[in-house]
């Protein structure tokens, strides 16, 4: 039978009413597993409402009790992540493995938040002039809106929105329509560990739901993670109605492979990181750029008999490299640019395209697919991907790699593998990218330092989690105070002065 999912408003389900629904399908299978209700503009309303009160009571709570409300969220987080990662994979598609290794990052940003009554710690200055004393503190902002992705259904909610929370804010989460079910039973889990209602919520649904988020006047902050095109619309949007607006955005995630580089190294960091959860991920590798014919042709020959041998599976098969694709548009969608890659004259070393198995023929899946002699020209080099493709490209000096990864309009992440420490931090520093990994495929920093990239990644001056993620979900106020003894001397005319 069917799956009916509700919103989440209020600290309770809430059935849709506007007669709107969408489809949830199983990626393994291409079955429909669930139905999904698509708010109208006036559930959106109600919803923020809640969260308005909501945002009241919580900001009025002692800032220790919202970190013990934390800890107890992460206990419930960290006892059910098999179900959860259960959930996740079947909708999501990603095998069970990787499920728990998303739910991890999300319990390091938990673990991180728990430590709220430190992180909102303002500043104090003891008489600055005149027996006045000047102190700083942080206040919640109220209403914060999450937009979230398909590929991250659990990670990227707590990278946001325990943030948010541990700041005395209230969320609401938008999350993708392909896979709902994880951000649902995440709401329900706040709701056990004792956040209070209305500080939590979840509200399904397309651009009708975004656009009624952006313009409400009542949700002063967004945050946003998705493409690029979708990014830029949110962030201009949100910004033209006075919001901060935070949007982290595409990528094409490239890793230069010096000539002094460990091959097996690199190798089995090309495989984890360029076909790992199919590919869709915004800190996926995406262009392997060794340095010269000769470490060009030795990373192929060790490469290319990897790629052929990941094996495709649905979620509960440990035995799984790549899961299938989220939904057939967007197994077509890779499959034509493979294609387009064929035509522009890139030399197809492994073909993902027509990949099936026993069981599974309607699933959504692109097997392993390898590129040679791609050029900054083509298509699939210039388009984010988001499936299990890998582009190599032979540039003939460093330089030119260099050169490469600043002129692409993306600049989320990169890597460099090296030997050579004189080599890595010249590229650390030379590189305009925002997250960089020296030996280090998927350079994601832990949940105690900020995320974020540069150029068309992202929209916004904040940063996602970390230190910067406090400043982006509180706004500061600055006291400056002094009592009557010792204060006389009539009224001064001019402007004040530490004199």
């Amino acid at each position: 039978m069917t799956k009916e999912y509700t919103h989440w408003v209020g600290g309770a389900p809430v059935a849709g009413a506007s007669g709107r629904f969408g489809d949830v399908f199983n990626p393994a299978t291409g079955e429909v597993s669930a139905r999904l209700p698509y708010a109208s503009k006036a559930e959106v309303d109600t919803a923020v409402a809640r969260a308005v009160e909501g945002a009241k009571l919580w900001a009025e709570t002692a800032v220790p009790k919202r970190a013990s409300t934390l800890f107890a969220f992460r206990e419930l987080l960290v006892s059910r992540k098999d179900e959860l990662a259960r959930i996740l994979g079947q909708e999501h598609g990603k095998t069970i493995a990787d499920a728990l290794g998303e739910i991890q990052r999300g319990v390091d940003v938990i673990e991180f938040a728990c430590g709220a009554p430190h992180l909102m710690k303002g500043e104090f200055s003891h008489n600055i002039g005149g027996n006045i004393d000047l102190y700083s503190v942080r206040e919640p902002i109220g209403v914060v809106a999450g937009i979230t992705p398909f590929n991250f259904p659990v990670m990227i909610p707590l990278w946001m929105g325990a943030m948010a929370v541990a700041c005395g804010n209230a969320f609401i989460n938008k999350p993708s329509e392909r896979d709902p079910g994880a951000p649902m039973m995440l709401a329900e889990m706040w709701k056990e560990a004792g956040l209070p209602d209305g500080v939590w919520n979840v509200v399904h649904g397309d651009k009708e739901v975004v656009d009624a988020l952006l313009t409400h006047e009542d949700v002063p902050a967004i945050t946003f993670v998705g493409s690029t095109p979708v990014g830029e619309y949110v962030y201009q949007t949100g910004a033209a109605h006075n919001k901060r607006v935070q949007a982290f955005c595409g990528a094409k995630n490239h890793m230069v492979i010096l000539p002094d580089a460990d091959m097996e190294q690199a190798v089995d960091a090309l495989v984890g990181a360029g076909y790992g959860s199919a590919g869709e991920r915004c800190m996926a590798i995406s262009v392997a750029v060794p340095v010269g014919r000769g470490t060009a042709d030795a990373l192929l020959e060790k490469l290319a008999p990897r790629v052929e041998g990941l094996k495709i599976g649905p979620y509960d098969d440990p035995q799984a490299d790549i899961n299938p694709l989220i939904t057939a548009q967007a197994q077509q969608r890779v499959e034509s640019l493979i294609a387009r890659g064929v035509e522009e004259g890139a030399d197809l070393l492994v073909d993902g395209r027509g990949a099936r198995m026993q069981g599974y023929e309607n699933g959504f899946f692109v097997g392993g697919t390898l590129f040679g002699e791609v050029t900054t020209e083509m298509d699939i080099y210039r388009t984010e991907i988001f499936g299990p493709v890998l582009s190599v490209m032979a540039p003939a000096s460093y330089e030119q790699a260099v050169e490469m990864v600043n002129a692409h309009e993306y600049g989320n992440g990169v890597a460099v593998f090296t030997r050579d420490g004189d080599t890595a931090r010249h590229f650390s520093n030379a590189v305009d990218v925002g997250m960089i990994g020296v030996n280090v495929p998927i350079p994601v920093p832990m949940a105690f330092h900020n995320f974020g990239g540069s150029k068309r990644s992202k929209f916004g001056d904040t940063q996602m989690h970390g230190p910067e993620s406090v400043r982006f979900f509180t706004k500061m106020k600055t006291i400056s105070s002094r009592w009557p003894s010792g204060t006389k001397g009539g009224a001064q005319l001019a402007f004040p002065t530490n004199d």
